[in-house]
């Protein structure tokens, strides 16, 4: 199965989306979802602002089949709102994703700053609330314009953010982890985290990861292991990181997925 990026989402999104749009709705979607996951959440830096307008222009151009790159967000939103103006696509599910990407678009400006304790800041709390409804929003769009059902669209979501990797390249058939200094079980990690939901066979492992086989097959015990169970071997043989396993990444090894 091929690995899916940021141009094959696309794809599946045009016609009937612009090209354009998708193209912008796609990266800055992936880009607030990195920004989460390496837990950079602070208010200057995680605005979901420009992915609201974005996906407004989007349901603007599908309803009006007006395409205007640079139509405001409230002028988006009055005409989905208005009773008197012709409609292409669903009202009542338009209107639901704007009362969603209002909040999204305003909260930032309206929200005021403070501390729920001395560890546990309002910056995480209101990054975690703005995620998950720019979350629900696009999936919703995949739904709408894919013509797929919901948890088709939420699961080429997910495999898109595992894929968006920062420090695994992919340069033709090969794939890199561009990183010198992990341990062979975090090299695994970071492979399988990249290959998503298909996982990767011992055979993969060993052509991807830059260690010797006896490295590859001691790694793999480790992290199949009771103690560990971080990853897991399917019936088929293909290696696939669990639910531990992912959390452990996120919460371990965040800083080791950008680049050196």
């Amino acid at each position: 199965m091929a690995l899916i990026d940021n141009q094959t989402m696309v794809k599946r999104l045009v016609p009937p989306l612009d090209l354009f749009l998708a193209e912008q709705l796609v990266e800055e979607f992936v880009k607030l979802e990195r920004r989460y996951i390496l837990r950079d959440w602070e208010p200057a830096e995680l605005d979901g602002g420009r992915f609201s307008e974005i996906l407004a222009r989007v349901l603007y151009h599908q309803d009006s089949s007006n395409l205007d790159l640079a139509r405001d967000f409230g002028d988006c939103g009055k005409y989905i709102h208005n009773d008197n103006v012709p409609h292409a696509i669903n009202r009542e599910e338009a209107k639901m994703i704007f009362m969603v990407l209002t909040v999204v678009h305003k909260f930032r400006s309206k929200r005021g700053v403070c501390h729920v304790s001395p560890t546990y800041t309002a910056n995480h709390m209101d990054a975690r609330y703005m995620m998950e409804a720019v979350r629900w929003s696009m999936v919703e769009a995949l739904r709408i314009f894919w013509r797929n059902d919901r948890d088709a669209a939420a699961r080429a979501i997910s495999e898109l953010l595992r894929f968006d990797v920062p420090c695994v390249g992919r340069f033709e058939e090969a794939v890199v982890v561009q990183r010198t200094d992990l341990r062979p079980e975090e090299e695994l990690l970071v492979l399988l985290h990249h290959a998503g939901e298909s996982g990767f066979s011992r055979r993969e492992l060993g052509k991807y990861a830059m260690r010797n086989p006896p490295a590859i097959t001691k790694a793999l015990d480790s992290l199949t292991s009771p103690m560990q169970r971080a990853v897991v071997c399917l019936a088929d043989g293909r290696f696939v990181l669990t639910d531990l396993g992912h959390k452990y990444l996120r919460e371990q090894l965040a800083a080791k997925l950008l680049l050196e």
